[in-house]
C-alpha cells in the first residue's frame, strides 16, 4: 500500500494524495482511489480521453460547477449531486476528484439474515425490487434499512428537484439509473453521481446509451444504427425524462413498468431489445392488456407487487397516475410528450399531501393515500380509516370575491402540520425555501373528540363560518362544510373543510 499524488490540471500548485493498494474500486470506465482521511476520491479513466472530453471535464469542474453550487440554492444541490470538484492527471491518465457521500449511503446492516452488503453503497437497485423487501425471501434487507411507503416519494421528489436543474441549465445526465442514484430511505435522502457522463446537446455528446431497464425505447430501437446516422437517437433531456418515470414508478411499486408478461421473440436477447424498445408496452395499459404480468411466470418474491390488479399504480393517487400514463402510453413512443420533471416534482409534492398513516402498526408500508372511497382503507394490509377524517380543499382568489378551486387538497391526521406553503400560494414549496418557511404554522390534532386545527404563527386565521378571527395560540374547530380564511395576504388562501368517512 502507497500513497500517491495527483496534480491538479485546473489549479497550479495544487495536488492531491490517494491511496493505492493495488486493487481500486472500478467503475465502467474508471479506477477509483480513497483520499488518506476518506473525504474524497481520486477518479482516473483507464482509456486515454480526447481533446472534447477534457474539455467537457473542465467545464464540468469550473464553469458548470460555479453556476450550480455558488449562488442562491447551491447548498441544497451540493447535498443532491456528487459533482467532482476538480480534474487531475496522474502518469497518462486523466481523472476527477470527487467528494465522498456521506455515510447514511452506505448500509448499516444490509441484509437480514447477513453481513452481505454491510458497508456497501445503497444503489437504488436494492430498493425499488420488491424481492428484497419480501419477509420471505432469504436475502431480504433488513426492516431497519427500508423507510416507509413515505420515504420514497420524498426521495423522488429529490431526484425530479435534481433532474429539474440539470435539464435547466441545459444539460442532460444521460445515464439516469438506480446505479447512478445512491438512496437513504431512512434520512429520505438522495445522491445523484457519476455526474461525468453530462451531456451538452450539440457541443458534447453522450458517451453512453444508458443503463439496461431505464433506456429510452427510441435510443434501443435505433442502437443499430451508425453513430453518425441522422436517424439514430442518443441520450438527451428526453432520455432522462424516460429514465425519471420508471425510476419514480419502481421506487414507489417495486417493479418495471415495460417488464411484461409478452414474448416479441423467441430468441431472448432480441426480445429484450424489442420489449424495451420498438415494442416497448407499458403493463398496466388500460386497453391492452397484452404485457400484463403472468402470476403463474413470476417470482413468489416479487408478489403482491407483480399482481397488478391488486396493487395497481392508480393507488399512487390523482396527482401521479395521469403523470404515469402520459409517460408509458402518451409519451413511450412520442420523447416530447413525456413529463418534465417539474412537473413529477409538483405532483409528488401534492400527493404528499393526500397521504394518511396506516394504524396497523405491523403494516409494512406504514402510510398510503387516501383515495376517500365509501370505506377507506390501507391498500397494503387493509386496515379500514377508523372514524371522520377531515379533508382541506385549498381555494384562491381569481379576482375579488371570487375563489377557485386549485386542484390541490390537504389530508389532516393527528398531529398533522399545516405549512406556509399551504397557506399562501406565492410561496412554493420547492429547494428554494428559507428555513423560516419551513416552520409549521399550525397543526391539527384530535382533542376531546373532535378535529382542532392550533393556530401557532397565523396573524390572519379567520372562521369564515363562524365569522370570527382565531388568534394565535388559539385553536378551531374543523368541522364538515366549515371555511376558513388562511391569510389575508396576497396569495392568501382559504380551505373549504369535508369530513370524509363519516
Amino acid at each position: 500500500m502507497s500513497i500517491k499524488s495527483a496534480p491538479s490540471l485546473i489549479t497550479p500548485g495544487k495536488a492531491y494524495d490517494f491511496v493505492d493498494n493495488g486493487e481500486p474500486m472500478r467503475g465502467g470506465m474508471k479506477d477509483v482511489y480513497f483520499a488518506p482521511d476518506k473525504s474524497y476520491v481520486v477518479a482516473l479513466y483507464r482509456d486515454k480521453q480526447d481533446f472534447n472530453s477534457k474539455e467537457r471535464l473542465t467545464k464540468l469542474v469550473t464553469q458548470y460547477y460555479d453556476s450550480f453550487f455558488n449562488r442562491e440554492g447551491g447548498a441544497y444541490y451540493k447535498n443532491l449531486y456528487s459533482w467532482p470538484t476538480d480534474m487531475v492527471q496522474y502518469d497518462n491518465m486523466i481523472g476527477l476528484i470527487v467528494p465522498t457521500y456521506g455515510k447514511n449511503f452506505f448500509f448499516k446492516k444490509g441484509y437480514a439474515t447477513s453481513d452481505g452488503i454491510k458497508g456497501k453503497e445503497k444503489q437504488g437497485l436494492w430498493f425499488a425490487s420488491a424481492k428484497f423487501r419480501n419477509r420471505k425471501f432469504s436475502l431480504r434487507l433488513d426492516e431497519s434499512e427500508l423507510g416507509n411507503w413515505l420515504s420514497y416519494f420524498q426521495i423522488c421528489v429529490k431526484i425530479a428537484r435534481g433532474v429539474k436543474r440539470l435539464h435547466a441549465a441545459g444539460l442532460a445526465h444521460s445515464d439516469l439509473s438506480y446505479k447512478n442514484v445512491l438512496i437513504d430511505p431512512v434520512s429520505r435522502e438522495a445522491a445523484i453521481i457519476d455526474i461525468d457522463g453530462l451531456v451538452v446537446p450539440g457541443l458534447y455528446p453522450p458517451d453512453v446509451i444508458g443503463t439496461a431497464d431505464f433506456i429510452a425505447p427510441e435510443v434501443l430501437a435505433t442502437k443499430h444504427l451508425d453513430l453518425r446516422d441522422p436517424n439514430r437517437k442518443h441520450a438527451n433531456r428526453t432520455t432522462d425524462l424516460h429514465a425519471l418515470a420508471v425510476m419514480i414508478y419502481m421506487y414507489l411499486l417495486y417493479r418495471h413498468p415495460l417488464k411484461g408478461g409478452k414474448v416479441n421473440s423467441l430468441d431472448t436477447e432480441q426480445d429484450d431489445l424489442l420489449s424495451m424498445g420498438e415494442k416497448a408496452l407499458f403493463i398496466e395499459h388500460p386497453t391492452d392488456h397484452s404485457n400484463r404480468p403472468k402470476l403463474d411466470q413470476v417470482s413468489p418474491w416479487t408478489l403482491p407487487w407483480a399482481d397488478v390488479e391488486k396493487l395497481p399504480f392508480t393507488l399512487t393517487g390523482p396527482y401521479l397516475t395521469p403523470l404515469f400514463n402520459q409517460a408509458f402510453i402518451d409519451g413511450l413512443h412520442q420523447p416530447n410528450q413525456r413529463p418534465n420533471a417539474d412537473t413529477w416534482e409538483q405532483a409528488l409534492l401534492k400527493t404528499t399531501d393526500l397521504m394518511q398513516p396506516c394504524a396497523n402498526p405491523g403494516c409494512e408500508q406504514k402510510w398510503f393515500v387516501f383515495d376517500n372511497k365509501n370505506v377507506p382503507q390501507c391498500p397494503f394490509c387493509g386496515t379500514k380509516v377508523k372514524g371522520p377524517v377531515p379533508v382541506l380543499d385549498l381555494y384562491y382568489q381569481f379576482k375579488p370575491n371570487v375563489w377557485k378551486p386549485e386542484n390541490h387538497r390537504l389530508m389532516v391526521y393527528n398531529n398533522q402540520y399545516l405549512f406556509q406553503w399551504h397557506v399562501n400560494r406565492n410561496i412554493v414549496r420547492n429547494e428554494r425555501l428559507t428555513v423560516e418557511q419551513k416552520v409549521p404554522v399550525g397543526y391539527f390534532t384530535f382533542y376531546n373528540g373532535r378535529w382542532v386545527l392550533v393556530n401557532q404563527k397565523l396573524t390572519s386565521l379567520k372562521d369564515l363560518t363562524e365569522n370570527k378571527e382565531i388568534p394565535v395560540n388559539s385553536m378551531v374547530d374543523i368541522t364538515d362544510g366549515k371555511r376558513l380564511l388562511l391569510s389575508h395576504e396576497d396569495g392568501g388562501r382559504v380551505v373549504v373543510i369535508t369530513m370524509a368517512n363519516q
